[in-house]
């Protein structure tokens, strides 16, 4: 799937069942819901789960946390914007 493809179905009202949890927490904040992304994210032991945890608390202005996050994920604190690091965790994620 291509990052076009991944982001027609933030247009759906629910993430389709194939995508795993890292894929449904980009997908519900997309949507705007950064409570169930983050609960989606906080639970998968990895780092693409603790990248997407950073870009998480990044956005949401707690940049304490968010450096501990894209330290357990090995990624630099993030300089982009936060689109920008969205669709660069999605397009890591879709690879």
């Amino acid at each position: 799937m291509t990052l076009s493809e991944f982001k027609e179905f933030v247009n759906q009202t629910a993430p389709p069942l194939e995508f795993n949890a890292l894929l449904q927490a980009l997908w519900h904040d997309a949507k705007g819901n950064w409570d169930a992304a983050h609960n989606l994210a906080q639970n998968v032991n990895s780092k693409e789960g603790a990248w997407i945890h950073a870009y998480l608390h990044r956005k949401e202005g707690d940049l304490s946390n968010a450096s501990y996050w894209y330290h357990q994920a090995n990624q630099p604190v993030s300089n982009k914007t936060l689109a920008e690091e969205w669709e660069e965790i999605a397009t890591a994620l879709l690879n």
